[in-house]
């Protein structure tokens, strides 16, 4: 089998995957304000910095019945373009009702998008390197979401609204036009697992059988994800820290350096030598941030956490794309990224509520405690569920190897 992994397929995907979240994640810190502007209320700036995650996790629901209709190229197209046009949209319809409504929108768009390009990136990159393989196509991902919205204040800061949604819709528009680049390998499906698909479950269609552990723990980590993505502005205001983007800078770079070595020991050594280690760096971090007081220790918790996204996101990913067969790939995908808008929305909603008794400091203790659970739960499934399991399929093989030498 063919083992390349830089062909020109993946590479235009992955190009392609970055600009679209670019476009997205610069939206983030500058809605809010457009909306304020505008005369939102905290509420409704509430709701427009979260209802995207629940229209995209809605949409996931039907993604088999897109793929079997239309393919994943196709329905990939789609997601881009319902996004292009919502990106182009914010200026022209201003209300705070309005962006709403845009915004619920946007979240099915970028709910299909995300779904099949993940998926279509697994069907690309050889098995025995697919550890490897999603490691970096996730990491344009990372370095669109770390640098975009910082790219998104200075726009707006500089030259206004109308230029920053301009940049938005054309990184959609270029985004759309490098799928047209790569192509999308065929998975043959089988009469009976189409008829298997549709006698599922809701909670099936939510969290893909055989996925349900890992997506779990993904929930954990959007949880404390999501708190970095969201506060860490705050927590440095409130510490009176100047300068905050320089924790997403060099969080950015330690989340490269990470996932040229992570995606390897996946592929090589599995899943528990990134997952592990990857949970106790990045929880270091979130509890370093419960006793950040200078510029020094918000860059020491930039790079433990940095590190640790950078291991963990594709790592959980990879983990969940490998439980499931080739034609489920699309489904698992889904899963991730529902869990992950779970933990990160719902997440980012219950924090900022704590955060209102504890300030932004302390709230980091139960951004931490998630992280906890999260490392908990992991070492637990190892030493009782999983090496049982390897025993057990060990005892198997050696049995069926002596009755074979019997014979």
């Amino acid at each position: 089998m063919d083992n390349k992994l830089w062909t020109k397929n993946f590479i235009f995907l992955l190009l392609s995957n970055a600009l679209l979240f670019a476009g997205f994640h610069i939206l983030l810190p500058t809605l809010p304000i457009y909306a304020a502007q505008n005369g939102g209320s905290g509420t409704q700036i509430g709701i427009i910095a979260g209802i995207f995650g629940f229209s995209a996790i809605f949409i996931r629901f039907f993604t088999d019945l897109g793929i079997k209709r239309l393919g994943k190229k196709k329905c990939l197209i789609i997601g881009i373009v319902i996004s292009f046009i919502c990106a182009a949209s914010y200026v022209i319809f201003s209300s705070v009702n309005e962006i709403i409504g845009i915004r619920l929108i946007h979240g099915f768009g970028f709910g299909l998008a995300t779904t099949f390009y993940a998926t279509i990136a697994s069907d690309i990159v050889p098995y025995s390197r697919r550890g490897e393989g999603m490691g970096y196509f996730g990491l344009g991902t990372t370095v669109a979401m770390a640098l975009a919205p910082a790219a998104g204040v200075w726009l707006v800061k500089d030259y206004g609204f109308t230029i920053m949604f301009t940049c938005a819709a054309i990184s959609q528009v270029i985004a759309l036009i490098w799928t047209f680049f790569c192509s999308a390998p065929k998975v043959v499906i089988e009469k009976a697992q189409v008829e298997d698909e549709y006698n599922s479950s809701l909670l099936s269609k939510f969290i893909e059988k055989g996925t349900r552990f890992p997506a779990m723990l993904t929930m954990f980590f959007g949880v404390g994800y999501g708190s970095v993505i969201a506060f860490i502005a705050m927590l440095a205001q409130e510490a009176h820290i100047e300068n905050p983007g320089y924790f997403y800078l060099v969080g950015t770079l330690c989340i490269i350096m990470s996932r040229t070595i992570s995606g390897r020991l996946f592929d090589k050594k599995g899943y528990v030598w990134v997952i592990l280690p990857g949970a106790v760096i990045l929880l270091s971090g979130l509890l370093l941030l419960t006793i950040t007081i200078s510029q020094t220790m918000l860059l020491e918790a930039a790079v433990l956490y940095g590190f640790g996204v950078g291991m963990l996101h594709p790592a959980l990913q990879t983990w969940m794309l490998n439980l499931v067969q080739a034609h489920r790939r699309g489904a698992a995908s889904a899963t991730f990224y529902n869990m992950l808008d779970v933990g990160t929305s719902a997440g980012t909603i219950l924090l900022g509520i704590v955060a209102e008794k504890t300030g932004f400091i302390g709230m980091y203790r139960y951004s931490a405690g998630a992280m906890g659970i999260f490392l908990l739960a992991f070492v637990l499934f190892v030493l009782f569920i999983d090496n049982r399991a390897k025993a057990e399929k060990e005892l198997e093989a050696s049995t069926v190897a002596n009755n074979s030498s019997g014979l």
